[in-house]
């Protein structure tokens, strides 16, 4: 399901960290992406609680998806890489999860389980001390 949401992004600049001289003092290429959640026109109620529920780490109080990034040189590097990783999170916030079905034992399994449960019974009634009167 691809839904762009590009148009919904507020974008928001910040000088980048990290090495680089004097020109990463003057330069802001890091680049900050807003999307607020509940107010977008491009997702139903419940594909907006969904999003909610499975990004919950990653919103913030104000309900905006926050995401930011500074590993390219440039400002429009950096704004590419933002609208990647909130389309990619929001595909895997959609995507629905298939329901597992549960696996049924075989005949051989349990009967291999109930030898091996009394061999193991066996071994530790051979620990207990004989008593004359006991009868196994």
């Amino acid at each position: 399901m691809k839904i762009n949401i590009q148009n919904e992004i507020i974008f928001s600049t910040a000088r980048s960290g990290g090495k680089g001289g004097q020109h990463v003092n003057k330069v802001e290429t890091m680049v900050v992406g807003r999307w607020p959640v509940m107010q977008s026109a491009l997702f139903t109620e419940e594909q907006k609680k969904q999003i909610n529920r499975q990004l919950q780490n990653k919103i913030t109080k104000d309900g905006y998806l926050l995401v930011k990034s500074q590993q390219a040189r440039t400002q429009l590097e950096n704004k590419a890489i933002v609208i990647h990783k909130m389309q990619n999170w929001i595909e895997a916030a959609l995507k629905k999860k298939k329901a597992r079905i549960a696996s049924v034992p075989t005949a051989a399994s349990k009967q291999h389980k109930e030898v091996a449960k009394h061999s193991r019974a066996k071994i530790k009634l051979m620990r207990k001390k004989f008593r004359p009167n006991d009868i196994v």
